[in-house]
């Protein structure tokens, strides 16, 4: 529900109970100016809680939390799956309280996000929808509303979102704990509760690009340029031919269109000509990145950030060339098993992989939400197809040569060699500290966050609807 809404809301239930309070008034006092009337006290009935259309149910400091709030978070909820711990009729309007906290703190403290996060974090929401809907068409049919209508929906919440999080990771921020508070915190736990470390392996590649013909790449040029010729005549709209033709699954479905996009996260070749589009009814030269071949067409742009929609077609790789990169990679091999140069040698002179190629092949991984990176994958984490051939082999073993998709959406061949593994087994404090310790850095800053709660709800003014005084809450002294 948006703001005005609320307002407006509780306005009119101002409005009403104002008029219902005159209105009593006035019977009262021709009831008492009338000597024979019988005195009737009014009968007042509480309208049941099915019909009443909203309701303030909990007041937070001057922050009112409405009943349809609560609603709200339960269908979001529904939506995205989430299972609310114990009765959702507590839990929710709990959780909105405590945000509330954050939020009034935040303010406090004068803590902002950038209208660039927050247009980024709703853009991802709205994407979201988009695919799982179809099309863009389908969403607005199915919300009712447009797409820049939901967006401006999405705005404050998303806002709030964005300074809760923040609010919650200063408090927290300084938190960290010793060895010796470690190993305190694992000397009796009992064994069933060590935390489990799943197989994690290390592995090196090397990767070579099968070579795709001049003839093929002429087709691809031919194919876009045609496309070019038809936007540029009037005969269809550049976003049909993207829905119809692009290879780029993420923007294919909402006709060829990306996101307000900054330079450094794009494809250098692309960004270049992206950022100099100028004119949304004119189509870009034809554009070579990692990824293939595009055209692009400008759609707006929004400080250093940019909107474009763009066609993608990818050179098709024949069996031939396939076969013939199989046949490098086999001689490469043989190589390296007659010590002619090491495999990590190998990956930083032969490598077409520069991902891998500066550090010896070695794959590295990038956890999202730690924002750590390791060299250790658990195998969930590995490309299906390197997870696979690294299953069966042995530490120090190079594989066979094998076909695979990259991250760029190509075809590619490789050969890879197990560097480590280490099979799954309950945490050890001399192998696994790192692990460990995240554990109890985990809890310590739950147990923060915890009680800075606890002790902010004594600090504030609470008010809530009788029926949830009775809810048995994660926090202690909403009921005063």
């Amino acid at each position: 529900m948006n703001k005005g809404y609320k307002i407006f809301s509780g306005f009119l239930g101002l409005l009403l109970l104002i008029g219902m309070s005159a209105k009593a008034n006035k019977i009262d006092g021709i009831m008492s100016n009338t000597e024979d009337s019988v005195k009737v006290k009014p009968s007042v009935q509480k309208a049941p809680e099915h019909s009443v259309i909203d309701e303030v149910v909990w007041v937070v400091g001057d922050e009112p939390i409405l009943k349809s709030d609560v609603e709200q978070m339960r269908l979001q909820g529904e939506m995205e799956g989430v299972k609310w711990g114990g009765n959702p009729d507590c839990t929710i309007p709990e959780q909105l309280a405590v945000q509330k906290l954050y939020l009034h703190q935040a303010e406090i403290d004068s803590l902002q996000v950038t209208e660039s996060d927050i247009a980024s974090s709703v853009d991802q929401q709205i994407n979201f929808w988009i695919n799982s809907a179809g099309s863009r068409e389908k969403l607005e049919e199915y919300q009712g509303k447009t797409v820049n209508q939901m967006r401006s929906d999405l705005h404050d919440d998303f806002k709030n979102r964005q300074l809760i999080e923040k609010m919650r990771h200063k408090l927290v921020e300084n938190i960290s704990v010793t060895p010796s508070d470690v190993r305190k915190y694992f000397k009796d736990l009992p064994q069933d509760s060590i935390p489990f470390v799943p197989t994690e392996v290390e592995v090196e590649i090397l990767v070579r690009q099968p070579r795709i013909p001049q003839s093929e790449i002429n087709r691809v040029k031919d194919e876009l340029r045609s496309f070019t010729d038809r936007v540029t005549k009037g005969e269809t709209s550049f976003a049909t031919l993207a829905r119809l033709y692009s290879e780029d699954p993420g923007s294919a479905r909402q006709g060829g269109e990306m996101d307000y996009t900054g330079r450094g996260t794009l494809d250098p070749a692309f960004a270049n000509v992206a950022f100099n589009l100028t004119d949304p009814k004119k189509v870009s030269k034809i554009v070579e990145s990692e990824f293939g071949y595009h055209i692009i067409q400008l759609i707006d742009k929004r400080g250093d950030k940019i909107k474009v929609r763009h066609i993608l077609i990818k050179p098709k790789v024949s069996d031939t060339e396939i076969n013939q990169a199989i046949g490098r990679l086999d001689s490469i091999s043989s190589d390296i098993k007659a010590k002619k140069f090491t495999f990590e040698e190998a990956c930083s002179y032969l490598s077409e992989d520069k991902d891998t190629r500066n550090n010896h092949g070695l794959m590295a991984y990038s956890d999202n939400q730690t924002g750590k990176i390791t060299s250790k994958f658990q195998m969930k984490n590995l490309a299906t197809e390197v997870a696979s051939v690294v299953d069966t082999m042995k530490v120090d073993e190079i594989s066979a040569p094998f076909k695979m998709i990259n991250s760029k959406g190509k075809t590619v061949v490789a050969i890879i060699k197990l560097k480590s593994r280490i099979e799954g087994h309950r945490a050890k404090i001399t192998e696994d500290f790192q692990t460990m310790q995240d554990v109890v850095e985990a809890k310590e800053r739950e147990k923060k966050l915890h009680d800075w709660v606890v002790n902010k709800i004594k600090q504030t003014y609470v008010r809530m609807n009788p029926r949830y005084k009775d809810c048995d809450f994660e926090y202690q002294g909403w009921v005063k």
